[in-house]
């Protein structure tokens, strides 16, 4: 786990080894301790940001860069 402090509002942990791809970057998970006992959301690797944003079906998308990763889950229903 890499500790990465957060606009002064303390320290999150990213661990490497969880990610998804998205369209400029990987999204990585980012835990609120080093044991990994609780999640705090999901870490930019494009922008080093952790202002992002996911929905029901598992799009994530980056407020800064616009990062974008597609839905997990999706069928012509959710059109």
């Amino acid at each position: 786990m890499q500790p990465i402090s957060i606009d002064g509002t303390g320290t999150i942990y990213v661990s490497e080894a969880d990610g998804a791809r998205g369209s400029k970057g990987t999204f990585l998970v980012a835990y609120e301790s080093r044991d990994a006992d609780s999640r705090y959301g999901w870490f930019c690797t494009n922008c080093k940001s952790v202002d992002n944003a996911m929905d029901s079906m598992g799009r994530i998308k980056c407020n800064v860069c616009e990062n974008f990763r597609k839905p997990t889950e999706w069928d012509a229903a959710h059109e």
